[in-house]
């Protein structure tokens, strides 16, 4: 029989790895892994968890359900560091770690097959999906809507046919999105407006070929950020959780402290720039138009000081003569990063700089940027708003040397 060998430390992707380089999923730190037949045998260790949910780990969700959160947010600080390099700073915050149950927005997937629909997250790495009966990780408003949803796709859906459905949960109510689905004949429609209404949703919209188009509002879905209601379009992005928001709110307002003109890039709805604007004038920019539309609105009706501003970031960012003048700039891109902006940043005078990223590799690149123009981490606070996954997300203050 072969030895048994220690899991050291875990892969970028959640892997648990031995100290001979394997990787072993399903392993964390502490395990003991023995190596014969037809694959790994894993002898769990003191940090190694039952998972909660009956789909770990077919769905490709929770890669790391299996790990004690003590282990976890090490994983998170560790996935931070291992970029960094020598540009981790010193003065690294608790990791603000999203509860169990708490994701406000999923992006779901279904298809009948056999007079039957499939409903929920893709498989690890595949396009299969997983058929949820339990989910562990979105709000119970969102998962309590699931089931109903399969009855509804059964009647909506051709044979073969898939649909994408986004929900999101509003402080009005759930807002569902349904992807590829016909609501053009009188039946459609009714079918779609009815269960709308006996299932109390905010809003219904369906998106096909001939764009988005409303089946059915209630009330309008909003949320309040910084003391001001928005008014949500269709699909929004918002950060996954309202404790992930508060976390990365929280750790942007204390990074900008004392600057009263600050530019919000990539701003969105206005995550950061609506609660920035109780103290500071706020330039607000974004490619996203229906998102920019709902934050001028809000922040008209607030009497907030912010200036939206429609503008693709990628393509045209703002210049070190656009950025003069900032006492702080927040920029908070996709998971691509922001690499023109930074070099824009990076050759700016601009005193305080705060990223907010969902990518560590991207902000590693971006942190060298900015580094390379006179910049260093003064401060980081991590986040782990997507529970159980590899995802990583935070918060660095930036100050120029």
């Amino acid at each position: 029989m072969s030895a048994a060998v220690p899991i050291i430390r875990l892969a970028a992707r959640g892997d648990g790895i031995t100290a001979d380089g394997r990787y072993v999923p399903g392993a964390t730190v502490g395990d003991s892994v023995i190596f014969e037949g037809e694959g790994p045998v894993i002898t769990p260790g003191p940090g190694h968890v039952v998972p909660l949910c009956r789909h770990v780990p077919a769905c490709g969700g929770c890669q790391m359900q299996h790990v004690a959160d003590a282990d976890y947010m090490t994983f998170v600080l560790d996935r931070i560091a291992h970029v960094l390099g020598p540009l981790m700073p010193e003065q690294v915050m608790p990791v603000a770690l999203s509860p169990p149950r708490s994701r406000r927005r999923a992006s779901l997937r279904a298809v009948r097959r056999g007079g039957q629909v499939r409903l929920g997250f893709n498989s690890e790495a595949s396009h299969q999906i997983v058929d949820l009966q339990q989910c562990e990780i979105l709000r119970p408003e969102l998962f309590a809507l699931v089931s109903p949803l399969r009855e509804l796709m059964k009647a909506a859906l051709a044979e073969g046919q898939g649909t994408g459905i986004t929900l999101t949960a509003s402080e009005t109510g759930v807002d569902v999105l349904l992807a590829n689905i016909q609501a053009e004949r009188l039946e459609e429609i009714e079918r779609l407006t009815d269960f709308a209404r006996a299932h109390g949703l905010a809003r219904l919209s369906v998106e096909g070929a001939d764009g988005l188009q409303t089946m059915m509002e209630a009330q309008v879905p909003s949320l309040t950020m910084g003391g001001v209601r928005i008014d949500l379009p269709p699909a929004p992005f918002l950060q996954p959780t309202s404790e992930g928001e508060a976390a990365l709110v929280a750790a942007v307002i204390e990074a900008v402290a004392g600057a009263g003109h600050v530019a919000d890039l990539f701003c969105g709805l206005g995550t950061f720039a609506l609660p920035l604007s109780r103290r500071a004038k706020v330039v607000a920019a974004d490619a996203a138009g229906p998102a920019v539309l709902a934050l001028a609105a809000a922040a008209r009706r607030a009497g907030r000081d912010i200036t939206p501003m429609h503008r693709d970031l990628f393509r045209r960012p703002l210049t070190p003569a656009e950025l003069a003048g900032f006492g702080a700039v927040v920029f908070d891109p996709p998971r691509a990063g922001a690499e023109a902006q930074c070099r824009a940043l990076a050759a700016s005078k601009v005193p305080v700089v705060v990223a907010v990223s969902c990518n560590p590799s991207t902000f590693g690149r971006d942190a060298r940027l900015l580094a390379d123009g006179g910049y260093r981490i003064e401060r980081l606070w991590p986040v782990a708003q997507f529970r159980w996954s590899s995802h990583v997300e935070l918060v660095a203050r930036f100050v120029h040397s």
